[in-house]
This record gives structure tokens, C-alpha cells and sequence, in this order.
């Protein structure tokens, strides 16, 4: 064969390595291009599956029962009582946790008549952020969502009220109860101004609140809700009265009073 032929059977050859190199680019750029697709549409599934089955709960819900919001004296945000109180009770508490509405609608208010009122107990009550939808495996955010609303709604002088409102609207854990349309509901029946209250939300005002309330519970020992620490001491559990009675008379003598 001639130097010429030669050269012109390299060039084919060159040529067509080329070209197969080429092919071989653009079959390796439809495959990826097909995998991110596929994960786009398999994220943009899961996304529409969580919104309209959320949406679905919500909207099998019952309307937002109306509350007339008990008085909490000297209520100062999520705090109540005298500041200079003897006894501290600091309570961790979750939106959709059932002991923690058992715990507000049966005891919570003995304390303060007995208690509270009387400038013996200083009550905080502080947030555990999405601590059941983690205890029992959901991937909902409706715990988190109520507490940072309730912090929002002392912006504006209502925290209790809002905690009590939610409390008297829980319907069940991962339910929906606390989905945004009803804690908007919640405060419109509170008589919030409503873009204060959208702002405060949207913007996630509250988040690191929430966070530091968390870990704070953590650091005290909160494994479960309701939680109290009182003047220090862990106590676990919606407890009745006269439980709370004798760790509350126990931390009074403990402080000299």
C-alpha cells in the first residue's frame, strides 16, 4: 500500500474513532440526562403526595372550635406569675403531643389558681419543636410549625391563648390539626392581626427559638412530653394535680417559704 493510502486509511480511522467517541458523549449525556429527569419527577412526586395528602387531612378536619381564652395572670410572652416567685416551673411541651393536651386541659389551671396567682410559681412553657413526628417516625412538621406560630402570637400579646386554642383544636398526631390554613384560622379566631401574623410565620421568625428550646429540653434531661423542670428538678409526665402539688410544696420548703 502507498504512503498516500496510508494516510488516507489513518484519516478513516481517526475519522471514525471520532465519530464513535462523539456517539458514545452524547449517549452518556441522554443516559444522565434521563436519570436527573427521573429523580426530578420521583422528588416532584413525593413533593405533590405530601401536599394534597396534607391538604386532604386538613380538609377532613372539623371547623376550628372557638375558645373563650382563660386569664393568665401577669402574662408576659410564654411566661406567667411573678419573675420573683420562689418556685420556677418550666414547662416542655409538643402541639401534638396527647399527654400535653391532657396536661393543659386537666391540671395546668389548678397549678395556676393555686400557684400562679397566689406569686408562689413562675411559669414558662417552652417548646420540644417537632419531638412527636420524630418519636413516632412521621416526616410532618406540624409541631414545629404550631410553636414557632405561637411565638409569633406573642408578638402580639396572645401566646396563652394561642396554646390554648391549638390544644382545644388538636384532633391526633400527624392529622393535619396544625396544618398552616388552620393555625391562620387559630389566630383570625384570636383576633391577630393577620399580616403581622403571616409575616412573623413566613419569614420563620421563630425558628431558632424553637431550636433553643429544644436543646435546652435536651439538657435538662426531656426524654418525653410534657416535661416540667421545677426549680431544677425533672418531672416527666401529665401528672395529676396532686402530684405537681407535692413537688411544688417540696420545692417551696426546699426555698425557704
Amino acid at each position: 500500500m502507498s504512503t498516500k493510502q496510508n494516510r488516507v486509511s489513518a484519516t478513516k480511522k481517526q475519522a471514525a474513532r471520532e465519530e464513535r467517541i462523539k456517539r458514545e458523549r452524547r449517549e452518556r449525556g441522554r443516559l444522565i440526562l434521563f436519570i436527573v429527569g427521573g429523580v426530578v419527577l420521583i422528588v416532584l412526586g413525593i413533593v405533590a403526595l405530601n401536599y394534597f395528602t396534607n391538604k386532604s387531612k386538613a380538609s377532613s378536619l372539623p371547623a376550628i372550635v372557638q375558645i373563650t381564652p382563660k386569664a393568665r395572670p401577669e402574662a408576659d410572652r410564654n411566661n406567667m406569675g411573678d419573675p420573683n416567685a420562689k418556685v420556677k416551673i418550666v414547662e416542655y411541651s409538643d402541639f401534638q403531643c396527647p399527654y400535653c393536651k391532657e396536661f393543659a386541659d386537666n391540671t395546668l389551671q389548678s397549678i395556676i389558681d393555686a400557684y400562679v396567682t397566689t406569686g408562689k410559681v413562675y411559669y414558662t412553657s417552652r417548646s420540644m419543636g417537632n419531638f412527636v413526628s420524630q418519636n413516632i417516625g412521621g416526616t410532618g412538621t406540624e409541631s414545629r410549625d404550631a410553636a414557632e406560630a405561637s411565638y409569633c402570637a406573642a408578638d402580639q400579646g396572645k401566646y396563652w391563648e394561642f396554646s390554648e386554642a391549638a390544644f382545644a383544636n388538636w384532633q391526633g398526631e400527624e392529622v393535619g390539626s396544625f396544618s398552616p390554613a388552620r393555625l391562620k384560622a387559630i389566630a383570625e379566631m384570636l383576633g391577630l392581626d393577620m399580616n403581622k401574623f403571616n409575616s412573623c410565620v413566613s419569614a420563620n421568625t421563630y425558628q431558632k427559638q424553637v431550636d433553643q428550646d429544644f436543646a435546652d429540653g435536651r439538657a435538662a434531661g426531656v426524654t418525653g412530653t410534657p416535661s416540667f423542670v421545677i426549680n431544677g428538678k425533672l418531672v416527666t409526665g401529665a401528672l395529676p394535680f396532686s402530684q405537681f402539688q407535692t413537688e411544688i410544696e417540696a420545692a417551696l420548703q426546699s426555698a425557704g417559704n
